[in-house]
């Protein structure tokens, strides 16, 4: 086991710059200002899949090879990154942004107690304690702890918001499945979500032009969180430890709160400080063997 432990270390700590990446999705997206999402997802994702082309002519032989793979791969990859931001957007229209980013953000959550269905995967206490722990703290964060309150007419964009954390924690888990395809297969989903996602925009939003430093927040997006952030969070689900990275995750929207108060774009209070003592807490909780392989 402690062998084991030692190996994942690595690819675990590659999935986590993943994590720190996305914590600068938030503060990104208010420096694109007024994209409507469905272009802003078609805008950044045809940054990513242009980072994907360059890692296939890094890797050699013929580039249209690198989107040849198992019918399986592809559907899963498109229903990943695709159906999450379809599903996220649908819940945000369909109830308020609060309760249904909190709903969303059950994915961590659900990473961590699925793993325990995986192939030579042991779900402990702590990996459980710390996972929960975390999602209280991201709770706290999204509803600035004011309470909540989940109105029936809402329905819709709950469910919505509910597949979404189910489409992001199933494509995360069965990715584990397909470990042996490499991780530059991403590139080709990336490419398959922006024409997707241009077909949504060009059918449901009105094009808006981004202006000035607009275009660089844009191009940081596609190169970052909703870019390389993708390639080493495969690599980390499919090779590292699955259960660390899923309670880790909580860690995201902690660093984006944090990023933001430091630009001056929100303001630190009490919740804030209350969720970083049990975000970090947790997240010392659920790496307990990762830290100490030999318990």
């Amino acid at each position: 086991m402690a062998q084991l432990s030692m190996s994942r270390q690595r690819p675990t700590l590659i999935g986590f710059t993943a994590i720190l990446m996305w914590a600068a999705l938030a503060l990104l997206t208010k420096l694109s200002g007024p994209i409507p999402p469905f272009q802003l997802t078609a805008m950044s994702f045809t940054v990513a899949f242009l980072i994907g082309v360059a890692i296939w002519v890094h890797d050699g032989g013929n580039l249209v090879g690198h989107l040849n793979l198992p019918r399986a791969v592809w559907v899963l990859g498109i229903v990943g990154l695709f159906g999450y931001h379809f599903f996220y957007f649908m819940a945000l229209q369909n109830a308020p942004a609060v309760e249904a980013s909190l709903i969303a953000y059950l994915w961590p959550l659900l990473i961590v107690f699925f793993s325990a269905l995986l192939p030579g995967e042991r779900l402990r206490w702590f990996h459980l304690g710390g996972a929960i722990a975390g999602f209280i703290g991201a709770g706290l964060l999204i509803t600035k702890g004011q309470s909540l309150s989940f109105d029936p007419q809402y329905t819709t964009g709950y469910l919505a918001a509910f597949v979404c954390a189910l489409t992001w924690s199933g494509y995360s888990l069965l990715s584990r499945r397909f470990g042996e395809i490499p991780t530059n297969a991403v590139g080709g989903f990336c490419g398959a979500t922006a024409v997707l996602a241009w077909l949504c925009h060009f059918v449901f939003e009105s094009t808006v032009l981004p202006t000035g430093w607009q275009w660089l927040a844009i191009f940081c997006l596609g190169l970052g969180p909703v870019g390389l952030a993708f390639f080493t969070w495969d690599y980390g689900v499919k090779h590292g430890d699955i259960k660390v990275l899923g309670a880790l995750s909580y860690t995201a929207p902690l660093l984006s709160t944090i990023l933001l108060i430091v630009c001056g774009l929100a303001e630190a209070t009490w919740s804030v400080w209350l969720a970083c003592l049990l975000i970090v807490g947790g997240a010392f909780l659920a790496i307990l063997d990762f830290l100490r392989p030999d318990i």
